[in-house]
């Protein structure tokens, strides 16, 4: 379905644009408010977007309210996937009315290789697959690091012919195996033997294992881009990441967090969060890193999450990055704490807009300045600028499907909290929602990191979710059982899902 925006008035008349104005096209699937696009458009750009279903309300501007003086998307096309073979045809319609594009947009990790091949097919600015590519494949990025002489995981890439002995024998036990180019850990496991590794490799990659993923450049129909998975030595230690703006080659932003358990962790049902780390020789340290890091994979213009390995000895690992805003809590935590818009930057650099405005040095909070307003209607967050802040969700509960009985809210309990987001009591859980329809979500503020960590764990030590399982008619169901806040067994820098 393709249509002009509601109350594009006489702008939807490709006539009437004023000539030279610019107009992008954005690949849109987000249904909260970074999909509110005008927000980040300057005036004199227009805006044309193809959109999943999911993501319509936010850019057809029914889920927002929008300034008065926002100019309309000139046209919206609404498609039920958008894999490049399903948007290249409707691209080319749009390029035809609106065209040529002066930019093409896509920043949900799933988007970016469709984005960049149709710059390439429709002659547009910007960047192109395999430049993308480096920041979605592992393999690809860790051998882009490594020749820079900086310390990465041992990697093997694999496929169902892979030889386990050779594997143990380089990478040694346990390992990871993870999609090469998959996101949030969905499809990784840590394998502790060799009857593990002999029972997953079978498993790796089977057709049809990635259907909401974008297609690799030059793939045929029905291809994906997560088409192979690698195998990775495991290398313990914190994990931290580095979430930035880097333009014009330099760091205009940047900060440094360490994960309170793994995203593999919240797969296996602990709940995932991060603190950001004070200033420090530790910090410095990891900012050098990731700058280094940055420069072998050649990221000059962008928004950046990455990820590291801090070892109890020796350096920094690299372990993979995104050319893209961090998930889950992060964007909504850098906007409270530094004014910083990640997906707002992601945006203006991928159509070679300039920076939404001033960015505070080095992941410094402004000094006294009010935070924002607390989005998704929390309310504000605080009236005071805080030096350190963090984030935590929780998975939701098992096993699925269950319907959620009562929830503890821990906002008055812990102070640090300043927004809250917890699941009413009638819920019902299937274990589809990923980092966004959670079982519980919290950001904080504080004085320090070690106060945030304290605040954090505080949490998970009191926060409950009583659910009841759904059965099918004519079986009994097991009674209500509370959800425990944490894995038994888990920890800050090991994963505990595990095969073999």
């Amino acid at each position: 379905m393709t249509r002009p925006s509601p109350g594009a008035g006489p702008g939807s008349d490709p006539g009437r644009i004023r000539p030279g104005t610019p107009v992008h096209l954005v690949l849109n699937r987000f249904g909260d408010e970074f999909g509110d696009y005008a927000r980040y458009t300057p005036p004199g750009c227009r805006l044309v977007h193809i959109t999943t279903p999911g993501g319509l309300p936010a850019v057809d501007g029914s889920r927002f309210k929008r300034p008065a003086d926002a100019d309309e998307p000139l046209e919206i096309a609404v498609v039920p996937d958008t894999r490049f073979e399903t948007v290249l045809p409707v691209a080319g319609e749009l390029a035809a009315r609106w065209g040529p594009f002066a930019g093409v947009a896509g920043l949900s990790e799933y988007d970016l290789t469709t984005a960049a091949r149709l710059r390439e097919h429709l002659d547009v600015p910007g960047a192109r697959p395999a430049f993308v590519h480096r920041f979605r494949d592992k393999p690809t990025m860790k051998a882009m690091v490594a020749a820079a002489g900086l310390a990465v995981p041992r990697f093997v890439e694999l496929t169902s012919a892979t030889d386990v002995d050779v594997v143990v024998e380089r990478l040694g036990l346990p390992l990871i195996l993870k999609p090469r180019s998959g996101a949030a850990s969905v499809g990784v496991v840590k394998v502790r033997s060799r009857l593990g590794l002999h029972a997953a490799l079978p498993a790796v990659d089977p057709p049809g294992s990635n259907p909401s993923g974008p297609e690799t450049a030059g793939s045929g129909a029905g291809r994906f881009e997560a088409t192979g998975f690698e195998a990775e030595e495991y290398v313990d230690g914190p994990i931290l990441h580095v979430d930035g703006v880097r333009r014009g080659g330099r760091l205009r932003f940047v900060s440094v967090s360490e994960y309170v358990h793994t995203c593999l962790d919240f797969v296996a049902g602990a709940p995932l969060g991060s603190v950001l780390l004070d200033p420090g020789r530790r910090r410095d340290r990891a900012v050098a890193f990731a700058a280094r890091c940055l420069d072998a994979l050649e990221l000059a213009d962008g928004t950046f999450h990455l990820e590291l390995i801090e070892p109890a000895a020796g350096e920094l690992v690299f372990l993979e990055v995104g050319m893209r805003s961090g998930g889950a809590e992060v964007p909504f935590l850098h906007r409270d704490l530094f004014g910083v818009d990640l997906v707002g930057e992601a945006f203006r650099a991928a159509l070679d807009l300039p920076p939404l405005g001033p960015l505070p040095a080095l992941g410094r909070p402004p000094a006294g300045g009010p935070l924002s307003e607390g989005p998704r209607g929390e309310g504000p967050a605080t009236g005071l600028a805080a030096p350190s802040g963090g984030w935590l969700i929780f998975p939701e509960p098992r096993p699925w499907p269950s319907r959620l009985v009562s929830v503890t809210s821990m906002r008055h309990r812990v102070p640090e909290i300043v927004a809250e987001r917890i699941p009413v009591p009638g819920r019902v859980f299937d274990g589809t929602g990923g980092y966004e329809d959670v079982g519980g979500s919290f950001r904080l503020l504080g004085p320090d990191e070690a106060t945030v960590r304290a605040a954090i764990l505080r949490i998970i030590d009191g926060y409950r979710i009583v659910t009841e399982p759904l059965v099918p008619a004519g079986r009994s169901a097991p009674a209500a059982t509370a959800e425990p806040a944490t894995t038994p067994g888990s920890s800050p820098s090991r994963p505990v899902a595990a095969a073999g």
